[in-house]
């Protein structure tokens, strides 16, 4: 048998990690060993530190929350305690850009939380519901079969795996 050699596959793989370690000081982008290496724990590092980010930015935004509620008064667990009661669900992110920018916006919603100026809710749930029911009847000729078989299958509607078109609109009305 004849002797294969593999100089080009390693000498590609050695040139994709020393590439990847471009930048880096010393020996760790120059020898392929310590740059592999290297290569290795930034990786590793990377990985980790993507999920880090986003605890920290949320200590951050939970930071900047809590500082403009002492100003105003209150602690960071009764504002967003009092927030959840009253229905309005904002994150902390929303909730820190207005601490920065906007104070009569947030001071507005550390009332509300306090409980001194109620939220106005609309039955919006109900309108909702009726534009649905008049949409669906009309949307259901846009359906293909196999979503009006599907939507037949969830509503429990027996025999309509043999059921044309027609008759599956027919059913689901």
């Amino acid at each position: 048998m004849a002797r294969v050699k593999n100089s080009v596959v390693t000498r590609a793989r050695r040139k994709k990690v020393l590439e990847k370690a471009e930048g880096y000081f010393g020996s760790k982008h120059r020898l392929f060993k310590t740059a592999q290496e290297q290569v290795m724990h930034s990786e590793r590092y990377a990985f980790r530190d993507r999920r880090q980010k986003k605890r920290e930015f949320r200590k951050l935004w939970i930071t900047r929350i809590n500082a403009e509620c002492r100003v105003n008064d209150i602690s960071y667990s009764k504002f967003i305690n009092g927030l959840s009661k009253n229905g309005i669900e904002i994150n902390r992110k929303m909730l820190s850009e207005l601490a920065i920018s906007d104070k009569e916006a947030f001071a507005n919603l550390v009332k509300i939380a306090k409980g001194q100026t109620k939220v106005e809710q609309k039955p919006v749930v109900k309108e909702n519901k009726e534009k649905q029911e008049k949409t669906t009847s009309q949307d259901l000729t846009a359906l293909t079969v196999t979503e009006l078989k599907q939507l037949a299958k969830s509503k429990k509607i027996e025999g309509y795996t043999s059921m044309k078109k027609q008759e599956l609109i027919d059913a689901l009305k």
